[in-house]
């Protein structure tokens, strides 16, 4: 099944059994993490999913914006379109980037299974021309999706991923040319005025059933004077204040704040906790991510964000809440409608 993607091997493995970052066979996060809490029942998480809230999924359609990617005018300010979950448009005068984009209309390997929600699905890839970066996070299903990648191959220059992953992307026909795998602290300039460098996350990969055989990481984006912070998924730890000190201020980060639960408190964020990491960054505004277009979790579905807003207000952090579709230009325009 192609969808699933293949496991790394020949060079590309033995340069992730010399990362500092993987041990006793796998990648080990910068903490100790489980991935769900000890003595934690599968049967009955997953009886739990399939009873799910219906309050989980929107009653209504998302009151979504198409804008025509084709027709904007890049500058020197970047400008940044957010599609729904982790995926996400950032277009400046060094470049176009796209990440972790997921357009096929459901976050797995099954069509049935965790379908976007209505009204979401408004973006795909034909909305692009040219892509000159496109960013990856990790490899589980709601942020590499086989079927986005098929179809926007023959649009992207060059693809930067994390240490592991590009054996997916080889394996679907993508040229190792154009693959960038980065190891963590490691960077890239793949074009001019353009730096990608990957940081830590705390959260685990894999698309079958053997985790962690592939690195996850966040990015630091330097683009032009601007500097982002590209969050992928991960727990709150002691990772972000590093990356900040390293690395900070951020004009910018996108950071998760939903599909969080009490059953696997370590590899994603709680909503408080995701201001507390923009404290810990040094980040000027949080645009947040992970929510809003599937149901990962067993939240409802809008409450990821009216906790973030919450939280954001009681600490003075400034935050961005675009709907799907909606421009944002750096530093200039952060719609912040309470559209859910």
């Amino acid at each position: 099944m192609q969808t699933l993607g293949t496991s790394p091997s020949g060079p590309r493995l033995q340069r992730i059994t010399s990362s500092p970052a993987y041990s006793n066979g796998a990648f080990q996060n910068p903490e100790p993490t489980d991935v769900t809490l000890q003595g934690t029942s599968m049967v009955g998480m997953l009886r739990e999913f399939l009873n799910k809230p219906k309050l989980t999924v929107p009653a209504l359609p998302h009151p979504t914006i198409h804008t025509d990617i084709r027709s904007l005018t890049a500058g020197d300010i970047p400008q940044i379109i957010w599609f729904g979950h982790s995926s996400y448009y950032i277009l400046s005068s060094e470049a176009s980037i796209l990440v972790d984009p997921v357009f096929s209309g459901n976050a797995s390997p099954f069509s049935w299974f965790a379908k976007a929600f209505p009204g979401t699905d408004i973006y795909t890839p034909d909305d692009f021309d040219h892509i000159d970066v496109l960013v990856l996070t990790h490899d589980h299903y709601d942020h590499l999706d086989y079927t986005t990648i098929k179809a926007l191959a023959s649009k992207v220059g060059t693809f930067v991923t994390a240490l592991g992953v590009g054996a997916h992307l080889e394996y679907w026909g993508i040229s190792p040319d154009q693959i960038i795998e980065l190891d963590l602290w490691e960077n890239t300039t793949p074009m001019p005025g353009l730096q990608l460098t990957a940081t830590p996350g705390r959260h685990f990969s894999g698309r079958k059933f053997r985790r962690n055989q592939t690195l996850w990481c966040s990015f630091v984006l330097q683009l032009g004077s601007h500097r982002l912070f590209l969050g992928g998924d991960s727990g709150y730890g002691g990772h972000f204040a590093e990356i900040g000190r390293r690395f900070g201020p951020f004009d910018l980060a996108f950071l998760e704040s939903g599909q969080y639960g009490d059953h696997w408190p370590y590899i994603h964020m709680f909503p408080e906790q995701t201001v507390q990491a923009a404290h810990d960054l040094v980040a000027r505004v949080i645009l947040p991510v992970h929510w809003g277009k599937f149901s990962l979790a067993l939240h409802v579905w809008n409450e990821p964000i009216k906790r973030v807003v919450k939280a954001a207000a009681q600490a003075h952090q400034a935050i961005v809440t675009p709907r799907i579709g909606e421009l944002i230009t750096l530093a200039d325009h952060y719609p912040n409608n309470e559209w859910w």
